[in-house]
């Protein structure tokens, strides 16, 4: 009913990239003896279960296809591995040939770098989807290629949970190597503090054991910048038991913005005073988007709120928004912690799920909404999708997580640098395939940025969330101001990946 193309963000809300490596690149000719040779070579030490696929090959299109058309960039070859060793094996031959090596579970990254990544190696991980659960209950070993919905009907089984995206077609080690935001986050942090240890397979197809005693200057980047360092095939996470049973899921529509507007951004700034919004309240989640149900030139807002509880518990919370009169709004109630997805239209069988249109995102962190910023915000959005008539599914984007368990761990711990943010704010262009399309739509994204940033708190310096950053920003930006700690970042390069082989996803060293 609403045009459930607004959901990409908390699909989004971490991504499925798990690393990418460079190389020289060859261009191949299909049958080409470059490429038969490879194939000889490369079939000779993979195990028996693993694969390997050209472009001349049936599975190659659905093996190669990416969940944005904008970030499509080249592949040579795609090898599906069956173990940790077959993906050692896979990144030593791509060396020898000088071939760029990617690999991918979901393929939901948008950064412009992915586009940079050209005739070059496709390491597909879905085979290391698995979700043990360990002997004592509080850990489980997840597959890097394992997606969200496969963890929390994994661990559901169980009566446990971890930190995991919203969306289910998005990866759960992909995301926690750059954040990892979902509902759970004010219980038990993001996705990356939830990591025990990780099985990491390094640029020079050495695998090493990471943990907080085992290689533990890695452990520290590859939460928070694990995109820079290494393949994760597997990692322990931390599991705990239902905080609650039971989940209610509403959604609100207005269209009377002209009233409506600054009282919602109001009451979030009052929810999320500080980053003091309730950890029951996991999200509360607002986009600005073209529904022609109730007019085909101004936006209306739509809400998605999600509290852990019962109704009982919900109901002060939900009044906060049914007391702004939306023109619709529904609700579900007593769902439980395996339907949430559904219900909000994010598991696998949803249409945000699907590949095919060119989805991007420009974000930016907050402290606190300018109301008088979102109001401009909202009168430019009007004027573009009026001018744009293209870019008609795109949305604004406006994310309130409850903070608790971010706020719990020591911002120096791990290399994730935006733990002083409350708010994550972006535009979503969404439209079809177009290089034309593309410049529009960055220059008003950009247009979008800057009017937030003008209304930001004095001072503060411009923040992108790692796994929604367009490419097009400074590193600081994406991996923090602090020198310490771009400098610890930089001599992890020089270390693991001295000739930075994994730069393709907003790398530290460009």
């Amino acid at each position: 009913m609403y045009g459930f193309l607004y959901k990409a963000a908390t699909l989004l809300a971490g991504l499925s990239i798990l690393h990418i490596a460079s190389g020289d690149g060859l261009n191949f000719r299909a049958h080409s003896p470059a490429q038969a040779a490879i194939k000889q070579k490369l079939g000779r030490q993979l195990s028996r279960q693993a694969a390997i696929y050209f472009p001349t090959d049936s599975q190659y299109t659905n093996l190669t296809e990416r969940w944005s058309a904008y970030t499509q960039g080249n592949i040579t070859i795609v090898v599906e591995p069956k173990t940790t060793q077959d993906v050692a094996v896979t990144v030593k031959l791509a060396n020898d040939y000088h071939l760029p090596f990617l690999a991918v579970n979901g393929g939901h990254g948008t950064s412009s770098f992915l586009n940079t990544f050209q005739h070059g190696v496709s390491i597909n991980l879905r085979n290391f989807n698995q979700v043990q659960f360990s002997k004592d209950g509080k850990s489980a070993l997840i597959g890097g290629g394992a997606n969200t919905q496969e963890v929390i009907n994994g661990l559901g089984v169980h009566g446990k949970v971890t930190a995991t995206t919203n969306g289910g077609c998005t990866g759960q080690v992909g995301p926690g190597l750059g954040g990892g935001f979902g509902r759970y986050m004010g219980y038990f942090g993001l996705i990356l503090d939830n990591i025990i240890d990780m099985t990491v397979v390094l640029a020079n197809g050495q695998v090493k054991h990471v943990s907080s005693t085992s290689n533990a200057d890695l452990y520290w980047g590859m939460k928070g910048a694990g995109m820079n360092f290494g393949i994760v095939t597997e990692a322990n996470f931390k599991i705990y038991d239902y905080p609650t049973s039971h989940w209610v899921y509403a959604e609100f529509t207005y269209n009377d913005t002209e009233h409506q507007l600054d009282a919602h951004f109001e009451a979030i700034n009052k929810i999320n005073a500080n980053g003091s919004q309730p950890k029951e309240l996991g999200e509360v989640y607002t986009v600005m988007q073209i529904n022609p149900e109730y007019s085909k030139t101004d936006p209306v807002m739509v809400v998605q709120f999600n509290f852990a509880g019962t109704l009982e518990q919900a109901q002060p919370w939900l009044d906060i928004f049914i007391d702004l009169h939306p023109v619709a709004w529904w609700k579900k109630d007593s769902l439980l912690p395996t339907e949430i997805q559904a219900a909000a239209g994010q598991d696998l069988d949803s249409f945000i799920c699907k590949p095919g249109t060119t989805w991007r995102l420009f974000p930016v962190g907050l402290k606190e909404y300018n109301i008088t910023a979102n109001r401009q915000v909202y009168n430019l959005f009007k004027a573009f999708m009026g001018e744009h008539p293209e870019f008609s599914s795109s949305v604004v984007q406006f994310e309130n997580y409850a903070q608790e368990g971010l706020r719990a761990v020591d911002p120096a711990s791990t290399a994730y640098p935006h733990r002083g943010d409350n708010i994550l704010v972006s535009m979503a262009p969404v439209y079809p395939p177009s290089k034309a399309l593309d410049v529009i739509a960055a220059d008003f994204a950009n247009q979008l940025r800057a009017v937030w940033r003008a209304g930001d708190a004095p001072g503060r310096e411009m923040t992108a969330y790692l796994n929604y950053a367009n490419g097009d920003e400074s590193i600081e930006a994406i991996y923090g101001y602090e020198s310490w700690r771009l400098e610890r970042l930089r001599g992890l390069k020089r270390k693991y990946d001295p000739q930075n082989r994994f730069r393709f996803y907003n790398p530290i060293i460009r």
